[in-house]
């Protein structure tokens, strides 16, 4: 069994005031599972896998794999396996005594070590480069090596920071397929750290999503796309990110973008004993559509920007009569003209997020 428990978990750096990197992480996962941590720069998701991993100190709490506490078992009696930004390859070295230098030094015997070594290289489809040296590999068949390294072990839980930040835009597409796939014909319980959200939302299981070293929401993709805990999931969930416009409140609804929008009666129940006269709203960019000028219920937008993607083009702008801005999506065959004034609708108020103002948690 090789579940991962964090229970309280804090890493605290010295300083006045003293900074809570990690703070009272509290996170299970479970056997067999594929987890991203997500957030952005600074928010403690590369120290919580370090913690796992005992390259970090835990000052607070504790961490378990499996039914074991592991919180200052040093990294070697953890049985974990770690995948870098940096593939950390000899270059002294074949591919093969790269993949089973760990196994050597454990004292496996060598009949032992090639059975490995020949059975992971199969896996990752690295039978052909087993004796070449790192430097005659490309970024994606030595980022392969690095996680072969890592296969070869057996290990109980595998911990990737950001393993494909080095890798040009085709690449990572392909090989964080190859990962989650592997990931599933193996079963090992891993984590998985990134700061692309494209890339957790492809690849998890779950997603964990942090921000100041305090965990947010930890779910599945469809459900931090469809139900986000709070503003700041909300707007890095996503891509392009949601629009998020603090409006005023209605009998009945929103003002957004001088548009009366009727919200669903549990939203507007949350509004009111919420007691505030202002909420923030959240609606996707596909949640928008252009309608023919002057129709009912559509507001007018004034286009900034149109970045054309192929199938779909986002269109930038702002609401005409306020400071109000928004992205749609739209149809990449039709886009809007820059500075062109053009009649936007919401599809479906029920597709609407309401939000606290202050403290950003989810109404509803």
């Amino acid at each position: 069994m090789a579940e991962v428990r964090y229970e309280s978990a804090s890493r605290i750096y010295p300083g006045n005031p003293p900074v809570r990197a990690v703070d009272g992480l509290d996170l299970e996962v479970a056997d067999g599972e594929f987890l991203v941590l997500v957030g952005p720069s600074g928010s403690g998701k590369s120290t919580a896998l370090r913690m796992l991993a005992g390259l970090e100190d835990v000052n607070e709490g504790t961490i378990r794999i499996g039914e074991r506490d592991v919180t200052n078992v040093p990294p070697k009696g953890r049985d974990i396996a770690m995948v870098f930004q940096s593939y950390a390859l000899y270059p002294h070295m074949t591919v093969a005594q790269n993949m089973g230098f760990a196994l050597k030094l454990q004292g496996l015997p060598k009949a032992e070590i090639a059975t490995k070594v020949r059975e992971a290289a199969t896996l990752l489809d690295l039978e052909k480069f087993l004796e070449r040296k790192p430097k005659a590999l490309s970024g994606g068949q030595r980022q392969r090596v690095a996680m072969g390294r890592a296969i070869v072990r057996d290990p109980a839980v595998f911990l990737m920071d950001e393993p494909l930040s080095n890798l040009d835009a085709k690449l990572r597409v392909e090989t964080r397929a190859n990962i989650a796939a592997l990931q599933r014909r193996l079963g090992t319980t891993t984590i998985y750290v990134t700061h692309d959200q494209v890339e957790a939302m492809t690849m998890g299981h779950r997603v964990a999503v942090l921000k100041d070293g305090l965990l947010q929401q930890c779910d599945t993709p469809r459900a931090l796309y469809d139900r986000p805990a709070n503003a700041f999931v909300a707007g890095f969930i996503g891509s392009p990110a949601m629009n998020l416009v603090e409006v005023p409140v209605r009998a009945d609804g929103v003002s957004l973008g001088g548009l009366d929008v009727a919200l669903p009666r549990e939203s507007t129940t949350a509004v009111a004993n919420a007691g505030i006269d202002r909420v923030t709203v959240g609606v996707r960019p596909e949640s928008l559509a252009l309608s023919p000028s002057g129709a009912e219920n559509s507001f007018e937008l004034v286009v900034e920007l149109v970045e054309e993607l192929g199938a779909d083009a986002l269109v930038h702008g702002s609401v005409q009569g306020s400071d109000e801005r928004l992205v749609m999506r739209v149809d990449g065959r039709t886009p809007p003209a820059l500075a062109q004034t053009v009649a936007v609708t919401i599809r479906d108020a029920a597709e609407l997020h309401v939000f606290h103002p202050g403290t950003g948690e989810r109404l509803v």
